[in-house]
């Protein structure tokens, strides 16, 4: 039987970055499904903390050089790669110098959110979607991990649906303690617009705060995972209006376990 094939898509993976609970989770839990027999892939955005030496970081160039258009303005898409050896796992680096140079995650060193954080997640989700292509390997689920991952099961099930490659792609997104504070750039919504995603599609963002991001994940996943032990409660309660396929909060100890049985769950 051939392998299932996992795509982790996460806002942040330690050790490239600092440990949290979205870093730690997207570190681990791909390396655990890897060992329950299933194919994966593991992407993240190559912030400018990363430390490209020390991590051994080296660009793909066959996958590099497209350039994606945002708000009418082009944006190179660079792709680095890097292993974690103990984990026998490669993770791809979503990089460009406008959005992802800065020394900082989603913040300033004053802890001030970014203006350009919903280009930054824009850019993010098309630029693995894009680089997945390239592969052409086809994921049978794919994991989101993190806010800015948000846009993916909006792209799998409008503007990409038709791409033989994720045609029946399933998406399964966790929500996490990880709120932002201030509203994003209310233009957010018509950015978003292309083939395949009318303005109807993103009528939630007309307000785009952080539950309102957060429930057009939900609207479009498969399945929803609470991340952490508290998230958002309009968020919480918007899911449980869903009825979709929901995890609650697992602790270290079962988590790999209860993930790897939805994801056989989702796909069955």
């Amino acid at each position: 039987m051939e392998k299932k094939k996992i795509l982790f898509i996460s806002s942040e993976i330690t050790p490239y970055l600092p440990e949290t609970e979205i870093s730690l989770k997207a570190r681990y839990l791909p390396q655990g499904i890897q060992d329950c027999g299933k194919e994966i892939r593991t992407f993240m955005p190559r912030y400018g903390c990363v430390n490209e030496r020390r991590n051994q970081l080296h660009e793909v160039i066959r996958l590099s050089g497209m350039n994606l258009v945002i708000n009418d303005t082009d944006h190179p898409l660079i792709i680095k790669v890097a292993s974690i050896q103990a984990a026998r796992m490669q993770v791809y680096f979503i990089d460009n110098e406008d959005y992802f140079h800065r020394k900082h995650v989603l913040t300033d060193s004053k802890g001030n959110e970014f203006e350009d954080n919903d280009e930054r997640a824009i850019f993010f989700a098309r630029g693995v979607l894009e680089t997945v292509i390239k592969l052409r390997w086809a994921p049978d689920l794919i994991h989101c991990h993190g806010w800015l991952t948000s846009l993916v099961p909006l792209y799998i099930k409008k503007s990409y649906a038709e791409d033989p490659l994720f045609a029946h792609s399933k998406v399964v997104y966790s929500v996490y303690h990880d709120d932002f504070k201030k509203t994003l750039d209310p233009n957010f919504r018509n950015k978003l617009l292309m083939e395949g995603i009318a303005p109807d599609d993103v009528t939630v963002l007309e307000d785009p705060t952080f539950a309102n991001v957060s429930k057009l994940a939900v609207q479009y996943s498969d399945a929803v995972v609470q991340g952490s032990r508290k998230i958002n409660d309009e968020v919480l309660n918007y899911i449980g209006s869903t009825g979709k396929l929901f995890l609650n909060y697992q602790e270290e100890e079962t988590y790999l376990e209860a993930y790897n049985s939805l994801y056989d769950t989702v796909l069955s």
